[in-house]
């Protein structure tokens, strides 16, 4: 026959227990002070932990100003797209880019029946287009002083498919270069490397991972295909590492390689202080 004192016994152990876990628990499962300190002392003490690096305010300032930049980019496109789709309805259609805004006035120029609201409502939106363009147009030139009087953002537009703006990315959102050992762990932290799927020795590579700094990854990837596009506008075939990717996976594929190769480039350029030399050897 069973003990009824032993049952009782052991669930006083079991909540005696439950409790003194609880307590133990309870100083680092809440946001403190306390608890943040010693997760800070923790994580110093780690011999792999990465920190973040402070910006300073001039590197905020341009930051901001890119940032800025990219929202009246988005805002304009929106604007262009909503007064297509609201012109549409009426008839009038023009194909997608801002270069046919101009079309766009010119069919409502052309069709005087169209009731006076949707005239002034047209007016609206164009004149949103045109605020929106200069202020985009100000803050691009502003950008392309700041490039032409910094050295670091001449040094990198010596590299074909850099230009201002993505000099400036590169100049804003990277931390100092001698942070990465090499170039490939900038191009990591950049996240332009594939996923790895690796088992049992056998390596499997994915796609392109993208965790890292997006503004800079973008300009990257589109000045890489600025470089395939226009080598095919001049009837050229591109480099030969280049041209072997091209023609053994797709455009994009081959433009993320290249991508891959500048921003290792970039690490060794603004590490030795040393223009772009097209036949250098990318960090390994």
């Amino acid at each position: 026959m069973a003990n009824p004192d032993r049952g009782l016994q052991r669930r006083d152990d079991e909540t005696e227990i439950a409790e003194t876990v609880a307590t133990t628990l309870e100083p680092t499962r809440h946001k403190n002070d306390a608890a943040d300190a010693e997760a800070i002392t923790e994580a110093a003490l780690r011999p792999n932990m990465s920190f973040v690096v402070p910006k300073s305010a001039e590197s905020q300032a341009l930051t901001m100003m890119m940032r800025t930049r990219d929202q009246l980019l988005e805002q304009r496109t929106a604007t262009v797209n909503a007064l297509r789709g609201h012109l549409a309805e009426f008839g009038l259609i023009a194909p997608v880019g801002l270069k046919n805004v101009e079309r766009l006035r010119e069919l409502i120029d052309d069709h005087p029946d169209l009731p006076e609201l949707v005239v002034t409502m047209a007016n609206l939106h164009f004149n949103r287009i045109d605020q929106l363009s200069e202020e985009i147009d100000t803050l691009t030139g502003r950008m392309k002083n700041h490039c032409a009087d910094s050295p670091e953002a001449r040094r990198l537009q010596t590299m074909p498919g850099i230009g201002p703006v993505a000099a400036m990315a590169i100049e804003a959102f990277a931390p100092d270069m001698k942070f990465f050992k090499n170039g490939r762990d900038f191009a990591a932290w950049l996240g332009l490397v594939p996923k790895q799927h690796s088992t049992g020795g056998k390596t499997r590579l994915g796609q392109t991972s993208k965790m890292g700094q997006k503004d800079i990854r973008r300009a990257l990837i589109i000045g890489a295909m600025s470089c395939i596009a226009a080598a095919a506008r001049r009837g050229k075939r591109c480099h030969p590492w280049l041209q072997d990717k091209l023609d053994r996976k797709p455009k994009m594929v081959a433009a993320v390689a290249l991508a891959n190769r500048m921003a290792r480039q970039i690490w060794a350029m603004i590490t030795k202080e040393q223009g772009y030399q097209p036949k250098q050897e990318v960090a390994a």
